[in-house]
């Protein structure tokens, strides 16, 4: 009898300290998210300043490329770990891209979508990770644009990487269209004899 008391003694014990594990565990999960959490919120503030997203005009030209993936996140321009979380950016997602002449139209559902103009395109590259997510070498298509005072990083995927290339090709070269449309634009300047006439 004394044998059975001990051994459902020591039964009931490993319970306890079972569950005391358990309760521990969900406690120091329940502090990391919420400190995760707090991090996000404290990130955001931080960054309120960045301008409202750009929305996709309503005319556009014909498409020049599609694509159908990911949206790993963004951030500062250079800084892969320097998430941006303003503006609904920091929310990864399916996304579908669509190339046209004026810019980059960028479609999230279940989350914000963007357009980045032709002129604040600065570039793009194959890349390995972006915001705490790393792939393959070469898995991540990472597009540079300006907004506002920011420069910035975004990272996609495509459900098809082998099209990474020639997107990087097609922002290459609309980014020196753009340029070279700039150049070529007429400033405005003083006619400095008419000017002297005048006074």
């Amino acid at each position: 009898m004394t044998l059975a008391a001990e051994q459902k003694s020591a039964e009931v014990t490993d319970w306890a300290a079972r569950i005391g594990w358990v309760v521990g565990l969900a406690l120091f999960v329940a502090l990391v998210y919420w400190l995760m959490r707090e991090g996000w919120k404290w990130r955001g503030t931080l960054q309120s300043g960045l301008p409202e997203l750009p929305t996709t005009p309503e005319v556009l030209a014909p498409a020049t490329l599609t694509l159908t993936g990911r949206y790993h996140g963004s951030t500062t321009a250079g800084q892969w770990l320097d998430r941006i979380v303003a503006r609904g950016l920091g929310t990864r997602s399916r996304a579908e891209l669509t190339l046209h002449p004026e810019g980059l139209d960028v479609v999230r559902p279940g989350a914000a979508g963007f357009f980045v103009p032709a002129e604040a395109i600065l570039g793009a590259r194959l890349d390995k990770g972006i915001a705490g997510k790393v792939l393959p070498e070469g898995g991540l298509l990472v597009v540079t644009w300006a907004h506002g005072d920011r420069v910035i990083d975004s990272g996609f995927r495509s459900d098809r990487a082998a099209e990474h290339p020639a997107w990087v090709k097609a922002l290459g070269t609309l980014e020196a269209e753009d340029a070279a449309a700039a150049s070529a634009a007429p400033h405005p300047h003083h006619d400095r004899t008419t000017e002297g006439t005048a006074r």
